[in-house]
């Protein structure tokens, strides 16, 4: 271990422990309880933040910088060029330049666009093509997941090095990475950093990320957590397969499960009827006894399909027994058994069981024959021996509009491994205008936040401690954007109103903050180490809008069934109209309320009626706050260079 990184061990653990003794000391001493409804989303705020600092402590615990291979590239490999709307110029220069690479493997261009143009320049190339039939909704399944699951049922490449449209890639990509498989067979991923060419020195929409394709990932390499960021990575494929199957036969045994327990609960109730004679009770306890006789039965690992056919098969038996007792109930029970509550997703093209709906149905007074026949219409609808029935398998997960962590993270579940190959491989095209980029970050957050509420990692099985945090940090860091509200609001009060959100500004609160404050900053800059992250840390902020709108969008998605859209990232060249003012209304909010309150606080100290510390600390605060809000004005006035992928640099072998 270097020297740096036993500094940033002692970093990391001095900063959690001020961080805590500060905390803890505004919880029990300092809170301001005649103003607590500031004074307390204060202090929930800087407790976020205490959190914050410990999940990036963690990370740089193991962070590593990670040998190359020792092993030569070996294995048959497929490059994927994933594409729908892009400009045709654009995927061929990265898939002329993806056929450049040095080491023995085919090209496919996925064309989720179906472009007739695409297919011509492709197939003029000498590019292999895919693209896929369109489903009843007129749009192709699961956007970028699904355009991967399909191409990898009409290839068979042992690795997979998957590029965006725009990631032009070095020939010696593959050369590079594939060892780590060889060296390690667990090994089922290997990420390389994403890097843009036309982002100046200013980046000034925050594009290059160089803390994250950096420290961050090097720290989650260190817990076996560094995950798949959607391109320049090379996949193994048995481990995406392996993927789908498990997840796959792990669906179907949880939705057979639901079905077959609020079956057992709808024929034990119908068995308890009075009014039925003894004869038809008895019936309907021996099929009962037949549904939980199959539950036990698939919870000892025999094959579903055979169970759910005996089962099937003693319904339809009983059915024809029972139809000539009760047809006088059973117009009334057809209506309920139209309106069973399994049907198939459309976003997530899975079978979904409503458990709401099923234990209602459990509890419903129904005729024996009703409640027959409905046990009968939910087997129908788990049968996977029908063709074009059964749910197919897709090895990419698409629980989010940002497979790339989810799949990730189901790897890991697994068992298997994954490597951070921190060299700049591949250069892409970053969002030209503010407009672009706000879509882009409302998409990676959304999709991050669907994975959480779905797939939290801090209950999944298979990740280790390490692991789960690593996830977990990562959605983390999405919740920011209520926290700030916050942190631009607690100034404002106190320069216009004169309300404290702590008991003082006193020698207590300087000697427990300053400490945990500097000592957080020199951890940041000796992680950094020369890179620059200042634009990284203002738009951390400054985003706050788009934040709380992927908080609320996720939750609506996940939760209320509500729809979530996917929007391609735009990379031609060409930005769309004027500075998009209406979409950063917020902050210019923000900005004019800072400012404002800045000139009351200032008058409110000169007349005598303001606490000079107190001012002189929310100052300062407030000047922080301008400082990084700025960068949206800049932002907003910024436009990238016009039609970047015809550089020949980019292109050159």
């Amino acid at each position: 271990m270097t020297a740096r990184f036993v500094w940033i061990r002692i970093l990391a653990l001095l900063s959690v422990l001020l961080g805590v003794n500060y905390i803890a000391w505004r919880w029990l001493d300092s809170i301001n309880w005649s103003a607590w409804w500031i004074a307390v989303p204060l202090v929930i705020a800087e407790t976020y933040s205490l959190i914050d600092t410990f999940l990036f402590a963690v990370t740089m615990w193991r962070a590593r910088d990670r040998p190359a291979p020792t092993s030569p590239p070996q294995g048959t490999a497929d490059v994927f060029i994933t594409t729908y709307n892009e400009p045709i110029e654009m995927v061929m220069a990265t898939a002329l330049a993806a056929q450049r690479i040095a080491y023995p493997h085919n090209t496919w261009v996925l064309d989720d666009g179906a472009r007739p143009e695409m297919a011509a320049a492709a197939q003029e190339a000498g590019l292999g093509y895919i693209t896929r039939s369109e489903d009843w909704t007129g749009k192709p399944r699961h956007a970028k997941a699904g355009n991967l699951n399909n191409a990898l049922m009409d290839t068979d490449g042992e690795f997979l090095l998957i590029l965006d449209a725009d990631q032009v890639p070095d020939p010696l990509i593959l050369h590079r990475t594939l060892g780590y498989f060889a060296d390690d067979p667990d090994v089922a991923l290997v990420q390389t950093p994403q890097w843009f060419v036309n982002v100046d020195d200013a980046d000034p929409l925050g594009s290059q990320a160089p803390l994250f394709y950096g420290p961050i990932q090097q720290g989650k390499d260190g817990w076996n957590a560094a995950f798949f960021c959607g391109s320049n990575a090379v996949l193994r494929r048995d481990a995406l397969m392996q993927l789908g199957i498990v997840g796959y036969v792990r669906d179907l045994e949880q939705s057979t499960a639901r079905t077959l327990r609020a079956a057992e609960s709808l024929l034990s109730r119908a068995a308890r009827d009075r009014d039925a004679d003894e004869a038809v009770r008895t019936e309907l306890t021996a099929l009962r006894d037949e549904v939980a006789g199959a539950r036990r039965q698939i919870a000892n690992g025999e094959p579903i399909g055979e169970v759910t056919y005996r089962v099937q098969s003693a319904v339809d038996a009983a059915s024809r027994r029972l139809v000539s007792r009760d047809l006088a109930a059973l117009q009334a029970d057809l209506d309920v058994i139209a309106q069973l509550p399994i049907e198939r997703d459309r976003e997530l093209d899975a079978l979904v069981i409503d458990d709401t709906a099923l234990d209602a149905l459990a509890t419903r007074e129904m005729s024996p024959l009703g409640a027959v026949e409905s046990v009968s219409a939910l087997l129908d609808a788990l049968r996977v021996d029908r063709p074009g029935e059964a749910q197919p398998v897709q090895p990419m997960a698409t629980i989010s509009v940002t497979e790339d962590m989810a799949t990730a993270m189901q790897l890991h579940s697994l068992g298997w491994r994954s490597v951070y190959h921190h060299e700049i491989l591949a250069h892409g095209l970053a969002p030209e205008d503010l407009r672009t980029m706000l879509t882009q970050r409302l998409r990676w957050a959304q999709g991050t936040l669907q994975v959480m509420l779905r797939d939290n990692p801090l209950v999944k099985k298979g990740l280790s401690a390490g692991q789960r945090l690593m996830y977990f940090a990562t959605m983390w860091s999405y919740l920011s954007g209520f926290t700030a509200l916050v942190y631009l609001a607690a100034p404002v009060i106190y320069l216009v109103f004169g309300v404290m959100p702590v008991t003082a500004w006193s020698v207590d609160f300087f000697a427990r903050f300053l400490p945990y404050f500097i000592i957080n900053q020199i951890l940041f800059l000796v992680v950094a180490r020369g890179i620059k992250t200042w634009r990284g840390q203002q738009y951390a902020l400054a985003l706050f809008p788009v934040w709380i709108d992927a908080c609320v969008t996720a939750f609506a998605n996940v939760v209320l069934k509500q729809p979530l859209g996917f929007a391609v990232t735009k990379k031609d060249g060409r930005a769309e109209g004027g500075p998009p003012w209406r979409q950063i209304w917020p902050q210019l909010t923000a900005i004019a309320v800072l400012v404002f309150a800045l000139g009351i606080g200032l008058a409110r100290l000169a007349v005598g009626t303001a606490d000079g510390t107190g001012t002189l600390v929310n100052t300062v605060w407030v000047v922080y706050d301008l400082a990084v809000l700025s960068v949206i004005i800049q932002a907003a006035l910024y436009r990238g260079p016009k039609a970047p992928f015809t550089d020949e640099r980019r292109i050159a072998p």
